[in-house]
């Protein structure tokens, strides 16, 4: 286990120019969402003139953060200083007022409006009547267009603009509300070397005027040539900070994933039967899966890793016939099947359930029997009519085998708790005894307790020969419960690696886009 060193706040390249000021300043901020804790104490600083990148995995509290930094969400307890200012109760406009700006991945931009028209929004005052000096606001973006490096004529459209093209108008009228702390959420995540070599020479200089941004990113490798400092997060909670100059990949990853697997993994050993599900070049455009060939056998546990975007859910989709393939094919015990609905994914034995239980995998409203049933209705009900004695007798079968915590089965499912409410949306698919079962983070928000119950049951399935494919953000997650893992990274999967030759490092690697001869070296 790597040893952390204590936090030194400086770079090299910092040190050389003369002190610089704090732009901002969070000290033990901690957020919880329902019970959850998404940050745990974590502090950060930026300074005047620096680009402070900010890693950690899926989950890790990145995004928690720069919520905070923005006044989309309210910390819990901490403070916020900005340039020596302690904010209390910080908004999105009072972020704004303040000099923070954010921009993300997918620029918000107007797309029938022109380049002007966008810059202008926000920038502009007075009242619904009142006179536009379209000369004015012309000018004031060709200068801001002119200062972050973009040859694009303010009269052009949104929609005609490429993405890094948009990106440097988001950046252009961020200046314009002489924004000082500019907050890049993977900026690079869509660009050609090309362009982020163009976007690299724009941080540089805005840099050079004083401007302070905190840089976030998947892609390790291009953090060197851009970062002063880096700040390392892991299920929110503060790592450390290091000079870029004093780290590299390698280090990063360890910091990023420097857990120890646990009890709450208890991975069950069963004999494989059958090869269940196959797919041979799968292929999907309007979901961006490609080329995608995988098997999964009977006691199977297929663990899908990836960043977010890495193509895991929208492949569980096109399985589930949601995003029904355009090329390639689907085979389940060697015959060839067609999946164009989530009908005839049930029809042929498989079942999933989503990532998002509070708005795909239950009805909140509804109590826990009928929720349990709900996707069995057609054989539990005859001319028309509910058999409400086999409703509550397959309801009742499933909370006592699950554990399921709850007064009765005609209590709501939304008064159960997370980890109950998940064990409901599983409930409520195996009850189609399907052969197939994909389960897309299938504990996500649910306590440590909550989380072992459902790796048990997981395993309990499994042992019944039950192929089960895991999507996860949870590194040891994966590692935990999976007999092999396959690796996405856009859209496709970059290696299949047994158990025993995964780890947390390698698998972060591959899920980072290099390719298995680069982790083998």
């Amino acid at each position: 286990m790597l040893r952390e060193r204590p936090v030194n706040f400086r770079s090299e390249s910092l040190c050389k120019r003369p002190r610089l000021n704090t732009l901002i300043k969070l000290t033990a901020i901690f957020k919880s969402f329902g019970g959850v804790a998404a940050l745990k104490g974590v502090s950060f600083e930026l300074m005047a003139g620096e680009v402070h990148a900010i890693v950690g995995e899926n989950g890790a509290g990145k995004s928690t953060l720069i919520k905070t930094i923005s006044g989309a969400h309210q910390p819990d307890s901490g403070t916020i200083e900005i340039e020596g200012q302690t904010v209390r109760h910080q908004s999105p406009s009072q972020a704004k007022a303040l000099g923070v700006a954010v921009i993300y991945q997918q620029p918000a931009l107007f797309p029938d409006l022109t380049v002007a028209e966008n810059i202008s929004l926000g920038l502009e005052r007075g009242g619904s009547w009142r006179r536009i000096d379209w000369r004015a606001r012309h000018r004031r973006a060709a200068e801001l267009l002119a200062r972050v490096g973009a040859h694009i004529s303010p009269d052009t459209y949104v929609r005609q603009l490429t993405m890094p093209q948009q990106q440097l108008v988001e950046i252009a009228r961020s200046l314009g509300t002489n924004a000082r702390i500019l907050i890049l959420d993977e900026p690079t995540a869509s660009l050609s070397d090309r362009e982020v070599d163009h976007l690299f020479t724009v941080i540089r200089e805005l840099k050079k005027q004083g401007v302070g941004m905190i840089y976030i990113s998947h892609r390790l490798e291009e953090l060197p040539q851009i970062a002063d400092r880096v700040t390392v997060l892991r299920d929110g909670t503060y790592v450390g900070t290091r000079p870029m100059a004093e780290v590299d990949r390698a280090e990063m990853i360890r910091l990023m994933v420097g857990r120890e697997l646990s009890a709450v993994f208890p991975k069950i050993t069963v004999p494989f039967g059958e090869v269940v599900l196959e797919t041979r070049n799968l292929h999907c455009g309007d979901s961006g899966v490609s080329d995608v060939s995988l098997t999964v056998r009977a006691g199977e546990i297929m663990g899908l890793a990836g960043l977010v975007g890495a193509g895991r859910t929208e492949l569980a989709r096109v399985l589930f016939g949601l995003s029904p393939a355009d090329g390639g094919q689907i085979l389940l015990r060697g015959k060839p099947v067609k999946i164009n609905t989530p009908a005839d994914a049930v029809s042929l034995g498989i079942a999933y359930v989503p990532e998002d239980r509070r708005r795909h995998g239950v009805i909140l409203e509804m109590p826990v029997s009928a929720n349990t049933t709900l996707a069995i209705l057609a054989k539990i009900a005859s001319g028309g009519w509910l058999n409400f004695g086999r409703e509550k007798q397959i309801a009742e079968s499933f909370v006592d085998r699950f554990g399921i915590k709850t007064p009765s089965i005609a209590s709501p499912v939304g008064n159960l708790s997370g980890g109950n409410q998940q064990k409901v949306s599983l409930a409520r698919w195996l009850a189609t005894e399907p052969k197939v079962i994909i389960l897309d983070e299938p504990t996500q928000g649910v306590d440590v307790g909550a989380k072992a119950e459902i790796h048990k049951l997981m395993g309990e399935l499994a042992a019944k020969g039950l192929a089960i494919i895991m999507i996860s953000s949870e590194l040891p997650e994966v590692l935990g419960m999976s007999d092999r893992i396959a690796v996405m990274h856009g859209g496709r999967v970059r290696q299949v690696l047994d158990r025993a030759e995964a780890t947390q490092e390698k698998v972060l690697e591959l899920a980072l886009g290099h390719t298995a001869e680069e982790v083998a070296a």
